[in-house]
C-alpha cells in the first residue's frame, strides 16, 4: 500500500486495511437533504442539466464535504448517463424519476448502438478534474456507474416499475435479445469507469439497485456475471483498481457475488443478516453500510442504537460506516451530524 493511500482512511480500507474508526460517507450525500444543495438544483433547471455542468456538479459533490468532512466524495452524475451516451433520450420528469425510449422488444433491441459517443460525458470528466483539485488530501473520490442489470431495467421499461417485471420477463422469453443489451452496457461501463479514473477517481462503486428482484439462477447470470466483467476490464487496464460493488438486496447471493466478481469491498443494506456477512462477506473483502436510511431521519435514542449495532456487527473487521441505500430528502442535518459524531467516537 503507497503512503498516498494510508493517509486516505476510505483507501486504506479498499486496501486490505482495517480503520480503528470506520471511515464514512453517505450515498446520495448530495442531495436534497441540504439548502445549499436545493439552491443549486434550482438554479441549475432540468436534472440532467446539473448532472452535465462541471461547475455545479462540482459544486454539489463538493457540499457534503465541506459540511461534514466525510472521507470521501462521490461524483454527482447519474446511473442514467451510459444509454444517453448510447444515443437513447433520457429525461426526467419532475415527481416522475427517469422516462427513457423502451427497448421492449428484439426489435427495438437491436437498434441499440454498440458504442457510447463519450464526448456527450466530458462534462462529467471536467467535473471530475474540478473536484479533485479541490478535495483535501486525505478525503478520497468515487466514480460510479450503473451495474447492466439495473441499468438494463430502465432501458427496457423506459422508466422504473416497482419490480422492474418488464425486464425480467424480457430477459426470460427473449434471453439473446436481452444479453445484446447487457454486452454493451458492460463494455460501456468498462470504458466509462476508466475514464472516471483518468479524470481523477481514486474508486469506483457500481451500483446494482435492483438485483435483489432476481433469482439465484438470474442473479447468477445479469447481475454477477457481468460485474465479473466489468472488474475484470478495468483492472486489466488498471490492475490496482479498487472497486465496491453493491448488488442490493442480494442477501445469502452476496458471497457468491464477493467469490465471483472479485470486488475490493461490497455494499450492504439494512437487511443484511450480520453473521452471514462476517463469516462469509467480510472475511474476504471490506463491508460498507449499513445504517437504515429510516433509522437516520428518526434520530435520537433509535438512531444512536441503530448506529451502535453497526459497528458492532462490522467495525472490528475492515468496514466503511454508510447507509443500506441513499440518504432520503426529508433527513434532518441534525441527525446526520449525530450520526457522524457516533461514529467518530468509536474506538474498536
Amino acid at each position: 500500500m503507497t503512503q498516498t493511500e494510508t493517509n486516505k482512511p476510505f483507501i486504506a480500507v479498499l486496501s486490505g486495511q482495517r480503520q480503528a474508526v470506520p471511515p464514512i460517507w453517505m450515498m446520495r450525500q448530495a442531495g436534497r437533504y441540504l439548502p445549499e444543495y436545493r439552491e443549486v438544483r434550482a438554479k441549475a433547471g432540468a436534472f440532467l442539466d446539473l448532472c452535465f455542468s462541471p461547475e455545479l456538479a462540482a459544486e454539489v459533490t463538493l457540499q457534503p464535504i465541506r459540511r461534514f468532512g466525510l472521507d470521501a466524495a462521490i461524483i454527482f452524475s447519474d446511473i442514467l448517463v451510459i444509454p444517453h451516451a448510447l444515443g437513447r433520450s433520457v429525461r426526467f420528469e419532475v415527481g416522475e424519476g427517469p422516462r427513457l425510449d423502451p427497448l421492449d422488444t428484439p426489435e427495438k433491441i437491436a437498434t441499440l448502438a454498440t458504442e457510447a459517443d463519450f464526448s456527450k460525458l466530458e462534462p462529467v470528466f471536467e467535473a471530475l478534474r474540478r473536484v479533485r483539485g479541490q478535495l483535501a488530501p486525505e478525503t478520497a473520490l468515487i466514480g460510479f456507474c450503473g451495474a447492466p442489470w439495473t441499468v438494463a431495467t430502465y432501458m427496457v421499461a423506459g422508466q422504473g416499475t416497482p419490480d422492474q417485471a418488464p425486464a425480467r420477463l424480457l430477459a426470460y422469453r427473449h434471453p439473446e435479445a436481452f444479453s445484446r443489451i447487457i454486452d454493451v452496457l458492460v463494455e460501456a461501463s468498462i470504458a466509462y469507469l476508466l475514464k472516471q479514473l483518468e479524470a481523477g477517481a481514486e474508486a469506483l462503486q457500481i451500483f446494482d439497485t435492483w438485483a435483489g428482484v432476481l433469482s439465484p439462477r438470474q442473479f447468477a447470470r445479469w447481475s454477477i456475471e457481468p460485474t465479473r466483467r466489468i472488474v475484470e476490464g478495468v483492472r486489466k487496464a488498471r490492475p490496482h483498481a479498487k472497486i465496491i460493488g453493491f448488488p442490493r438486496g442480494a442477501g445469502a447471493l452476496l458471497p457468491d457475488y464477493v467469490a465471483t466478481t472479485g470486488v475490493d469491498a461490497v455494499s450492504i443494506d439494512w437487511t443484511a443478516e450480520p453473521n452471514l456477512i462476517r463469516d462469509r462477506v467480510q472475511s474476504k473483502v471490506a463491508v460498507q453500510g449499513n445504517l437504515d436510511p429510516l433509522a437516520l431521519i428518526t434520530g435520537g435514542a433509535a438512531l444512536d442504537q441503530a448506529v451502535d449495532d453497526v459497528l458492532a456487527n462490522y467495525a472490528q473487521g475492515r468496514h466503511i460506516f454508510n447507509l443500506g441505500h441513499g440518504i432520503l430528502p426529508e433527513t434532518p442535518i441534525a441527525h446526520v451530524e449525530q450520526m457522524l459524531a457516533r461514529v467518530r467516537a468509536y474506538r474498536g
